[in-house]
């Protein structure tokens, strides 16, 4: 890439992690867990791809040894803690970590959302301090080591939600059916057998 596709490749991704922080904040805020679900599958989505063209590239290098500070980190708790509480009953969810080494890991909706938003945080501060390299190599970085496979395992999640909640409800009169389907299969049983 040319220094003027890395720059613009980086902008793409700072828009679609800043889209993301912003995202999930406003989602934390509502009031019904209900329509938080859908946007919440969205948004996932959404940066899986940033994170999907991000690891599609060659490795991108940093000019220190040392990642240069960019201040601290973004208190995300209170984030955190309003995602538990709106997604409570879903929040808690188990997943195959590693599909080449099966083995189930338990995880918290509200836990993965707000590391993943904390990683975008980190290379966003980079990117905004100017250090475009820097920034690009911790968000490749950190979706390669961590949060491409939180991301995934939440999408996951989040769409086993989405489609119980379309799947499993009731049609009306469909009990009124089966008990009716029942009762003829009852008396097919109870008639003699011809000879």
């Amino acid at each position: 890439m040319s220094d003027f596709d890395i720059e613009d490749f980086a902008q793409q991704i700072a828009d679609q992690a800043e889209s993301y922080l912003v995202a999930l904040q406003a989602i934390s805020r509502e009031e019904a867990g209900g329509s938080a679900v859908p946007l919440l599958l969205l948004e996932v989505s959404q940066i899986l791809l940033a994170g999907a063209r991000l690891g599609a590239q060659s490795d991108f290098g940093v000019e220190e040894e040392f990642q240069p500070d960019v201040g601290p980190d973004p208190d995300l708790d209170a984030m955190r803690e309003r995602l538990a509480t709106l997604l409570d009953g879903v929040d808690a969810y188990v997943y195959n970590f590693d599909p080449y080494d099966p083995e189930l890991v338990g995880a918290k909706l509200s836990d993965e959302l707000t590391s993943i938003a904390t990683a975008l945080a980190n290379g966003l501060r980079h990117f905004r301090a100017g250090n475009v390299a820097e920034a690009l190599w911790w968000w490749q970085f950190s979706y390669v080591a961590s949060w491409g496979n939180e991301a995934s395992g939440a999408l996951r999640a989040l769409q086993s939600i989405v489609s119980h909640d379309r799947l499993d409800t009731d049609i009306e009169g469909e009990q009124d059916v089966i008990e009716e389907a029942s009762a003829v299969l009852d008396s097919a049983k109870a008639q003699p057998e011809p000879r």
